[in-house]
């Protein structure tokens, strides 16, 4: 173990090593550059939005991962005569040190990148809208958008399972409805206060009826510290014929 590495060997792996070092973190700069290139050509808010809630943490890991990796694999083509012991303790050294940078990054988008995900979606989110017609189109409120939705839309909002947002283009009447998940994002835990307290189940402890309000339960817990909690939510009554539908 404690022989030198033949320098033949050890030239080709410098040289090979280093190219495949160059190549995986290629791959990885390539992801990150691809994903902000998506969200420069995406025009639209809502599929900004959407691409942003889906993908963001995701692509950001999977390139940083890579970066890492190739980052390791070249540091190790950089040293000139060497034993198979220092080789493989080098080696191992720097696998350690990409371990816990690999471990830092990831806490770092899963605990505190949230935070800063969930004010760029409430600026796209609220963002005035255009119409077709090149107007600045208003936001609807709660009350004034069940106008435009039909009885299936407003059942998800009663749920809290969806929520609709309806811009109205007040000088032509255009109407643009866009879906958000209800349940979709995490929010502040107030024992740990990161950003992961999510919605485990929800259980309609009274049922809507024409003259009364439901009442919905909805429970959390949060992914880092275990705190759970519960909150009840009020279900608009029914509306005249719908009880018997």
């Amino acid at each position: 173990m404690t022989d030198p590495i033949s320098p033949e060997l050890l030239n080709n792996w410098n040289t090979y090593g280093g190219y495949l070092a160059m190549a995986v973190a290629g791959v990885g700069v390539l992801i990150l550059l691809g994903h902000y290139l998506k969200l420069l050509a995406t025009g639209d808010y809502k599929t900004r939005y959407d691409y942003i809630n889906m993908h963001e943490i995701n692509m950001l890991w999977n390139g940083a991962l890579l970066i890492i990796i190739g980052g390791t694999l070249y540091f190790n083509t950089m040293f000139g005569e060497s034993t198979w012991l220092w080789f493989f303790v080098r080696l191992f050294m720097s696998s350690m040190f990409a371990v816990i940078l690999g471990v830092i990054i990831q806490n770092v988008l899963k605990f505190y990148y949230p935070f800063f995900i969930e004010k760029r979606l409430k600026k796209l989110r609220f963002t005035p809208r255009t119409s077709p017609d090149g107007r600045k189109m208003k936001l609807l409120s709660e009350e004034e958008e069940d106008v435009y939705l039909d009885e299936g839309m407003q059942a998800e909002e009663d749920a809290f399972s969806v929520d609709y947002d309806v811009w109205i283009d007040e000088e032509s009447g255009f109407t643009k409805i866009e879906k958000y998940n209800g349940r979709l994002h995490a929010l502040q835990c107030n024992n740990c206060n990161y950003q992961t307290l999510k919605v485990e189940r929800e259980d309609v402890i009274q049922t809507a009826t024409e003259t009364e309000e439901g009442e919905l339960m909805k429970y959390y817990a949060c992914g880092y510290c275990g705190h759970k909690e519960r909150k009840s939510f009020k279900i608009a009554r029914l509306k005249a014929g719908e009880a018997a539908q």
